[in-house]
């Protein structure tokens, strides 16, 4: 077979290309040329084809996503925001923070435990390109009915996969969530996220700049896995002597990023980089490109000199490859050989394969020939542009009229109790402990908050007990219902599970899991999502540092909940007076904060009891979620509160039994004036949290709550073995336990 170079494609512009099998357009594919002058070679039209892919591109999302940038709050502790592979955030004494989240979701389905491990290396790599330590890693897990037969192979291998690579690594898994749905059938949600720590001057950028400066790979050989896992591309149309199919689903080896993370930490601390970019999706295609355009020149590669563990990959698939534990840096020449010892110490395979150049072109060369000769801007910045058409659709009217309201309530303290232990029991609100206790939550020691806390915490300085919490959060239901509410609502409970553990909310990432783009209601839906998400953060004055759009999560024609999962970071100064969910010490009184309304569109109650949603979501009251921060934040600090927990899925009733079970206390309640117990126990109205405050503390709490206009109400006490509802049902901890910690193993049994 004819070697496709530079030369060849120039003088053969009639040649029939495969781009409709690489998941291009014709316009997309006449733009390529257009570019060029020419048609593109195998090796350039391979590489337009993944970069300009939803997951590279944005292309469909990128005109709604540039609200993040427009409506951007005024904050000073953000110090590299949107465009960089992740955001990094200034918490005080010198340290800086890096965290992200990502989705890896199709590979997942198709190979869970490598599609989810692999996962968690990716966004593990992002964390470490940016100058910074991974110290904790987070997963947003999505599946189907939890009783239909392939969750239980889906389940069990995305988090062995994440445990797996998790634990190898030696990173504590710290949070996240794991919701059922039937919409999740077939597209189950695999998000996961990384938090990072480093000082001020340790950070680094994706650029290529200083001509002669050289282009170092380093880390695993690059094979034929993953290839077109970022695309539709089918490596079968590459004819050449190797495999007809490449596998599209990543393999990933911990221990190897171990070793990667380890040798480019040592890197940074001798400053030996000029430039760093992890090689996730697109392999080289993306990090050689991007490298080049964020940079002052040019670069050219010899991609005969990569390290292959397959001997017969063409060059088309070297550059799709996307291999894992790999890294791309740009080196100074007289540190160059300081940077290989540094690698051999590691064990990590280093090759210079390319240098930076004073031209403005990526040029690739495969045995002298080349093959490769471009603007790098075109390839990494400047792809398709969608202005997608989107429409409200037409269901959408009728089903937010179908008023959860209005379905029958519990009539007595019989059928109340009946209800509970229904709701406590069912697979959204059940222990997730068989899942958790996969994952090392410990490990380095410096955890202080994990799983099931409201939010995870990491100390990240020993001496002065410095420290940042992080909590996701996403309800598809309430978007569904009202995806512009229900991106508020994901935030916004983001951001209160984090003031809810004592931290000050300060920045947020998010991963954007919707149906298909060519779908005018879906892409209302994420329209209205990224604008209820921009405007919450505006007001929240919380900026989003970066995050991922994933689409097409969808089977035939039946998209998944619009799922914007939202990721928040938050910083205390001394974690010894973080505030757990635990109700431990009787005697100590509980309050409820907040107004407790009949909201009930999109409700657990709603679900579990009547296998309903309809209606309105909870109305979203920002500056009440601010001022509840404020008040949880203070009262942690002050010593005031001993436990706290916020409300959400389930209402009031799952939260105390949450914090009851967790500290091995019962608790008796009462009904407050005005309220039926059924909207006490069940509503999910934002904005509230419980509180245990000691009684010592009672009137100084109270004056606090008063003086900064928060309605507080006392509903109750820490005692005995039962949380007895008062006038209404009592259950025993042991009963409850039972229901709540049952569940899961025994539906993946």
């Amino acid at each position: 077979m004819t070697l496709d170079t530079v030369k060849h494609a120039t003088e053969t512009p009639d040649v029939e290309q495969p781009w409709a099998e690489l998941g291009l357009k014709r316009d997309e594919y006449e733009r390529i040329r257009e570019i060029l002058g020419r048609r593109p070679t195998g090796a350039e039209l391979a590489m337009y084809s993944v970069m300009w892919s939803e997951h590279c591109s944005y292309k469909s999302s990128k005109v709604h996503l540039k609200q993040f940038g427009e409506k951007a709050p005024e904050n000073d502790a953000l110090l590299v925001g949107i465009g960089e592979n992740a955001g990094v955030v200034d918490v005080g004494q010198g340290y800086a923070v890096t965290f992200k989240v990502e989705s890896h979701n199709h590979p997942s389905y198709i190979e869970p435990y490598q599609g989810a491990a692999t996962g968690v290396g990716g966004i593990v790599r992002d964390i470490l390109a940016m100058g910074a330590r991974p110290v904790a890693v987070m997963d947003p897990l999505r599946f189907g009915a939890a009783d239909h037969p392939d969750t239980k192979r889906v389940l069990p291998g995305v988090v062995a996969g994440i445990g797996g690579y998790g634990n190898c690594l030696g990173l504590p898994n710290i949070g996240g969530e794991v919701v059922f749905d039937d919409c999740y059938q077939g597209n189950p949600l695999v998000n996961a996220l990384c938090v990072g720590v480093m000082k001020h001057e340790d950070i680094h950028l994706a650029k290529a700049s200083g001509a002669g400066n050289k282009v170092i790979l380093y880390g695993a050989r690059t094979g034929g896995d993953g290839i077109g896992g970022v695309s539709v591309l089918a490596s079968e149309t590459f004819e050449s002597t190797g495999p007809a199919k490449r596998p599209a689903v990543q393999v990933g080896d911990p221990f190897q990023e171990k070793l990667l993370i380890e040798c480019t930490l040592e890197i940074f601390k001798e400053n030996l980089v000029a430039g760093i970019q992890d090689l996730g999706g697109a392999g080289l295609s993306c990090a050689t490109s991007e490298l080049a355009s964020a940079g002052s020149g040019g670069m050219r590669v010899e991609l005969d000199t990569v390290p292959l563990r397959d001997a017969t990959l063409s060059p088309e698939e070297i550059l799709m490859s996307e291999s894992q534990e790999r890294m791309c840096a740009i080196v100074e020449p007289d540190k160059v050989d300081r940077f290989l010892e540094i690698c051999e110490k590691w064990d990590v395979i280093a090759t210079v394969i390319g240098e930076v150049t004073d031209g403005d072109r990526l040029e690739i060369y495969w045995h002298g020939e080349q093959i490769v000769d471009v603007p790098p801007r075109t390839v990494a910045h400047e792809g398709p542009v969608y202005h997608r058409p989107y429409a409200r659709p037409e269901w959408q009217d009728a089903l937010q009229a179908d008023d959860a309201n209005k379905l029958p309530r519990p009539a007595s303290g019989a059928e109340l109790k009946e209800q509970v232990l229904k709701i406590v029991a069912s697979p959204n609100q059940a222990s997730k402990a068989w899942i958790t206790d996969q994952y090392d939550r410990f490990v380095q020691g410096n955890t202080v908050l994990a799983q099931p806390e409201d939010s995870g915490m990491i100390r990240i300085d020993a001496d002065t007990n410095l420290g940042v919490a992080v909590a996701t959060d996403g309800n598809g239901r309430y978007a569904k219902l009202d995806p512009y509410a229900g991106a508020q609502l994901a935030l916004a409970e983001a951001y209160r599970n984090v003031a809810t553990t004592g931290a000050k909310p300060l920045a947020v990432s998010d991963c954007l899991n919707f149906g298909s783009p060519e779908d005018p209601a879906v892409m209302w839906q994420f329209a209205e999502a990224t604008r209820g998400l921009a405007d919450a953060c505006q007001t929240l004055g919380t900026p989003v540092t970066g995050g991922n759009v994933s689409l097409y999560n969808q089977t035939g024609e039946t998209a998944i909940h619009p799922t914007p999962v939202v990721a928040v970071l938050g910083v205390i100064d001394d974690v010894t007076r973080r505030t757990p969910v635990a109700f431990k010490e009787e005697g100590q009184l509980l309050y409820l904060l907040g107004d407790t309304k009949e909201e009930f569109g999109g409700s657990a109650w709603s679900q579990v009891v009547h296998g309903h949603l309809g209606g309105l979501p909870p109305a979203v009251d920002l500056e009440r979620e601010r001022l509840l921060a404020e008040i949880l934040i203070s009262a942690s600090r002050d010593g005031m509160i001993d436990a706290a927990h916020d409300l959400s899925d389930g209402g009031l009733i799952q939260a105390v039994v949450e914090s009851c079970l967790r500290g091995g206390t019962g608790a008796r309640l009462v009904v407050p004036d005005g309220l039926d117990a059924f909207t006490f126990l069940f509503s999910e109205s934002a904005g509230r949290a419980v509180v245990a405050v000691p009684r010592s503390e009672e009137v100084r709490f109270n004056d606090m709550c008063g003086a900064r206009g928060l309605p507080v109400t006392r509903i109750g006490v820490i005692d005995g073995d039962a949380i007895d509802v008062q006038g209404e049902f009592a259950l025993s901890l042991a009963e409850l336990r039972t229901a709540h910690e049952e569940t899961i193993p025994a539906l993946l049994a």
